[in-house]
């Protein structure tokens, strides 16, 4: 029988009502402040995605036994960021209203400002993890508020003080790090400190938004992003400290940043394809079996 041709993350098939995880696509880039092409990334990251098995041995476990629905890519504004926010936390929320846990896949990081919104409504005690080799902790970039840049600046406007635990940065200016020292919990250069929060906040009961900046990675592993940074973590440290994380009490992540068309190689997308897969069976293991 003759079916339409519509493409999904590989594996992530289910339908709408037996899912557990909510694939969404936010590609957006137009705050972008040096190599654009990260809105590229959530079509790519699904096309190369049948480059992989669906098994992972990293976990032991298949994406086939997992019920994850893929509802494909946003239709975003690109003159206006606000209005790009407004649809993606709509999206979010009625991903979490449904009892679904929401995964997004970006575009530039600014995105994840609409999906913590989105979660930090339904779960006011959100905190959020966040991995990355930029702190995103500008009040503004050229003037502009809405930035990615400015993301998780943001989003400390929204939770405050204590609530955002950043592991990996090596990159920002003086002024970010002063207000990471007093406003944020910062882990610079890799994932020292993670096994800790994690367990402390599991015991709390604390909900957890995970985003994931790619550029986390060294570029030699991950070349393919708009800001990439010297010093990153390994691919093998990033799956290990996505299972740390979902052992927590998870209620949504993104993945972002990759920009598929500045790795002719394809290794940027086949890396980001696999974190990817990684992050779902982590979620779907401690979260639904």
């Amino acid at each position: 029988m003759l079916r339409p041709n519509i493409e999904t993350f590989i594996g992530c098939d289910a339908d709408y009502a037996d899912a557990r995880i909510v694939l969404y696509g936010a590609p957006f880039d137009s705050t972008t402040s040096f190599r654009p092409g990260a809105r590229f990334g959530p079509s790519a990251m699904r096309h190369e995605s049948f480059g992989l098995e669906t098994y992972s041995p990293y976990q032991d476990a298949d994406l086939t036994d997992c019920a994850v629905f893929d509802c494909g890519d946003m239709e975003l504004c690109f003159g206006s960021p606000e209005a790009a926010l407004q649809d993606i936390e709509a999206r979010a929320a009625e991903i979490l209203n449904d009892g679904k846990l929401p995964l997004l896949l970006g575009g530039e990081h600014l995105v994840t400002l609409g999906a913590v919104r989105a979660a930090a409504r339904k779960y006011p005690k959100l905190h959020i993890i966040h991995f990355d080799a930029h702190a995103d902790l500008r009040r503004d970039y050229l003037d502009a508020e809405l930035s990615h840049a400015c993301v998780l600046r943001r989003c400390h406007d929204l939770l405050g003080d204590g609530r955002i635990h950043q592991f990996c940065i090596r990159s920002g200016e003086r002024e970010e790090f002063r207000f990471a020292k007093a406003h944020t919990e910062l882990h610079p250069f890799g994932f020292d400190g993670l096994e800790q929060t994690i367990g402390s906040l599991r015991e709390q009961g604390v909900p957890l938004y995970l985003t994931i900046d790619l550029d986390c990675l060294d570029p030699s592993v991950f070349p393919g992003t708009g800001t990439p940074e010297a010093g990153g973590v390994s691919f093998m440290q990033l799956l290990s400290a996505i299972r740390t994380v979902c052992t927590g009490n998870v209620i949504g992540a993104d993945v972002n940043e990759l920009a598929p068309a500045l790795d002719a190689s394809g290794a940027s997308t086949a890396a980001a394809c696999k974190v990817l897969r990684e992050l779902i069976l982590a979620l779907y293991k401690e979260r639904f079996s």
